[in-house]
């Protein structure tokens, strides 16, 4: 398995895409993010078919790997495997995480989508680095979902088995919260996609996310 020393602290702050499609824009995101701070990028644009994945992934990678940070592809298994990119987030609709292991082989990094103390488990047992606990927060992209609230999520992440990173409704308000959950129930790191995707000024978003950040 890859390095949870080498991974972890790249995880503090990962940007999600928000599957506009628009390649040229998420190239010029993700660099702005990147000078921001951002070490960690999830491209998940569920629009492009592999061979778009894998073209996007071929100019992001060095990118990334510039920064010494890490590219992960939602679902995209065979992209990842064809080397384009560093690991694969993936969930209950991909591949098992045991068959998604085997396929990838130990050192690519794979993080699993979980919303309860199953799916947690699940990922723990077949060797993801890390889980992707959600939703915490309100969030515009699952309006009718409900919430874990912070309480319930610190729960969650004291007791699991791997790192979890918390996704959902993060913004440098929300992310502030995370100062009053004691350390052995916080999360390694948190998830965002509005927040930088849509800001005016990404590099300037990812910073004030990261100054945010419980000291």
């Amino acid at each position: 398995m890859a390095d949870t020393a080498l991974v972890n602290p790249r995880l503090r702050l990962i940007l999600v895409t928000d599957g506009v499609g628009d390649p040229d824009r998420v190239e010029k995101v993700v660099h702005e993010a990147l000078l921001g701070g951002v070490r960690c990028v999830q491209l998940r644009e569920s629009k492009w078919s592999a061979r778009q994945m894998l073209r996007a992934c071929e100019r992001l990678t060095p990118m990334l790997e510039k920064f010494d940070g890490l590219l992960l592809v939602n679902d995209r298994i065979d992209v990842v495997a064809a080397g384009a990119a560093h690991g694969a987030q993936i969930g209950h609709r991909s591949l098992t995480p045991d068959l998604a292991r085997e396929v990838l082989g130990p050192n690519a990094v794979l993080g699993y989508s979980a919303h309860d103390e199953d799916e947690l488990a699940l990922a723990a047992k077949h060797g993801c680095n890390f889980a992707l606990l959600s939703p915490v927060w309100p969030t515009t992209s699952k309006r009718n979902a409900a919430c874990l609230t912070v309480p319930r999520a610190a729960q969650l992440t004291a007791a699991a088995k791997l790192p979890v990173v918390w996704l959902g409704g993060v913004d440098s308000t929300t992310i502030a919260e995370i100062a009053v959950v004691p350390s052995a129930q916080r999360p390694i790191g948190v998830a965002v996609r509005s927040a930088i995707m849509q800001a005016d000024d990404p590099q300037a978003a990812t910073a004030e996310l990261l100054q945010t950040w419980p000291k």
